[in-house]
């Protein structure tokens, strides 16, 4: 059953009580990276594996997605500034237990590639915040492979 989450801004990356910091540097520059987190939506579920579909909805201002296993989000963009920072707000989700839920995107220029960090921030019942809690290496592997995916596909021209 789908439930409305609690509205947060970008501000929430850095208080909320559950935060997941990864990072990795890819040999894409920033420029291509940002645009295929950004303005790709429909491409994750080409190098994101947890991701089944993604799609903006209100030309852009939202976003809709869904993950193996039957996750379902409704995002508001929070942050789109090239090629720095790519953010947004779980408005919707079938997860249960979830309050509140940011992902921030920050992207850095490394050498001639650039160094992908990724927030999940979080807030839920202590059930919830425990399972998150539980779920880091998880989240953590998912993105290091997402990431990855995501560098191989640009180098090889894909969008």
């Amino acid at each position: 059953m789908a439930h409305l989450l609690r509205e947060v801004g970008l501000d929430f990356v850095a208080s909320a009580p559950v935060r997941h910091v990864f990072a990795r540097e890819i040999s894409t520059p920033p420029e291509p990276v940002f645009r295929a987190i950004a303005e790709d939506v429909p491409g994750w579920a080409e190098w994101f594996s947890a991701v089944t579909l993604a799609r903006p909805l209100d030309d852009g201002a939202r976003r809709e997605v869904r993950l193996r296993g039957g996750t379902r989000f409704e995002e508001t963009i929070l942050a789109a500034k090239s090629p720095e920072v790519y953010a947004y707000r779980v408005d919707v989700t079938n997860a249960p237990g979830a309050r509140a839920l940011v992902e921030e995107w920050r992207l850095a220029p490394a050498g001639t590639g650039t160094r992908v960090q990724w927030t999940f921030a979080a807030d839920g019942t202590a059930p919830f915040r425990f399972t998150v809690g539980l779920a880091r290496a998880g989240l953590g592997r998912a993105f290091r492979n997402a990431v990855t995916s995501l560098d191989r596909r640009l180098a090889s021209g894909a969008r």
